[in-house]
């Protein structure tokens, strides 16, 4: 299976809606929009290989594609992205730290301020809010506390009641719940790695997870279940910033028969 081949159609899906604003994601963020619905950028969680960086820098960024550049990138990274290849293969990217973890704040890519939360522990599958990572969310969102805001993170901090997902899932759950909690800006949780769209309130905002670009995760919720995956319709989530709040939009990758008559 081409996985890579599905970022660039990703992409190129997204850039051609009419219009500009909104957000492309596989973990993402709004921009205004009113009735456009380009995205004004994109973003993700990585969640690359290890073997090489290089090659693993090119696959994450869609190297050679001429749409995969066409908005600004913000991504995050994934339990199977080795931080420090991360941060060399984007290493042109200002808003990354030069160290630690790979938190960041964008405020200047519209009216929707988009931060990212790196929950990944090197070398383990699961995430961790630990109290490091919520002192310094809780410092990002004083910042601005009314302004709107999404939060990006690799591990949903959610059980889906897959077992095999679940095990794998972000801990520290209950703080980080109470600390979106206290600030209802907050419009989106935004979550990868489940290789699944899911949605659930959380913190008192909503946590959607992604849809896979690549094979999606089998949904066995059963105590006895194995592991499995299958290969469905890849697809992204589309955040649309609107003046009544966020609007988010599943879009599968693909050619389909169309357009038809609305009637």
């Amino acid at each position: 299976m081409d996985r890579p081949a599905f970022r660039p159609a990703c992409s190129a899906r997204g850039n051609a809606l009419p219009g500009r604003g909104g957000c492309q994601c596989g973990a993402g963020r709004g921009g205004r929009t009113g009735q456009r619905t380009r995205p004004a950028a994109q973003a993700g969680a990585a969640d690359g290989r290890r073997d090489g960086e290089r090659d693993s820098g090119r696959i994450r960024r869609g190297a050679g594609h001429p749409g995969a550049a066409a908005r600004p990138l913000r991504v995050i990274p994934g339990n199977h992205d080795e931080r420090e290849a991360f941060r060399r293969a984007f290493h042109d990217h200002t808003w990354l730290p030069a160290s630690g973890p790979l938190h960041y704040v964008d405020a200047a890519s519209g009216p929707v301020r988009v931060i990212a939360l790196d929950v990944t522990i090197p070398g383990l599958h699961h995430g961790e809010a630990d109290a490091a990572a919520l002192a310094w969310l809780e410092a990002a969102l004083a910042e601005a506390p009314g302004r709107p805001t999404v939060v990006m993170m690799h591990q949903p901090p959610i059980e889906c009641g897959v077992p095999y997902l679940d095990r794998y899932r972000c801990h520290g759950e209950a703080a980080l719940a109470a600390l979106l909690g206290r600030y209802q800006a907050v419009e989106r949780l935004l979550c990868g790695h489940v290789h699944r769209t899911m949605l659930r309130r959380f913190g008192g905002t909503l946590l959607c997870t992604a849809p896979s670009t690549a094979t999606a995760i089998a949904l066995r919720p059963r105590g006895d279940a194995r592991p499995a995956s299958h290969l469905e319709p890849p697809g992204f989530l589309l955040h649309q910033w609107r003046p009544e709040g966020m609007l988010t939009h599943h879009l599968p990758i693909g050619d389909f028969p169309g357009p038809y008559p609305f009637a």
